[in-house]
């Protein structure tokens, strides 16, 4: 059965990918007491693409910004293997975001609205989050982007 929420996506001409497996000794989510952390979810498309490089040294704000909307598609794709529905996410808490930076590119916020906008634009008041957007020297595979998630869920 399709949700609402996936409705919502489908009607923005999105879909989300399978959830990524782990890469090393971790697992991708872990539900405590309401709350889904969700681990860093790299900018890696549904068919496998990473989205990668280093934003300010040969990939622009705009690359960056879809690179996080994908990222974002991820954590949902997690948030869905973990709960069943992604009807159950009462609020996204909280966003890290990482951002592949050259050492002057200083606009990691804009990178992460890519996910940010995303979020509140599928889910409404419930997709408004706090926040962190972090530069950093390098990303597993080279990865543009790596956000991971803090959600609040309805009881199953």
């Amino acid at each position: 059965m399709t949700s609402d929420i996936e409705a919502r996506l489908k009607a923005m001409g999105l879909a989300l990918p399978g959830a990524p497996a782990p890469v090393a000794n971790y697992v991708p989510t872990c539900l405590v007491g309401g709350l889904l952390f969700v681990s860093g979810q790299i900018s890696r498309t549904g068919d496998g693409k990473v989205l990668s490089g280093k934003l300010g040294a040969g990939v622009d704000l705009p690359a960056g910004r879809e690179a996080a909307r994908v990222c974002a598609l991820n954590i949902l794709a997690q948030a869905k293997a973990a709960l069943g529905s992604l009807e159950r996410i009462e609020r996204i808490v909280k966003l890290t975001g990482f951002v592949n930076s050259a050492p002057t590119f200083c606009d990691q916020p804009q990178v992460v609205n890519g996910a940010s906008d995303l979020l509140v634009e599928l889910l409404g008041d419930k997709g408004r989050h706090t926040r962190s957007a972090v530069g950093v020297a390098a990303l597993p595979v080279d990865a543009a982007v790596e956000i991971e998630a803090i959600i609040a869920v309805k009881a199953g």
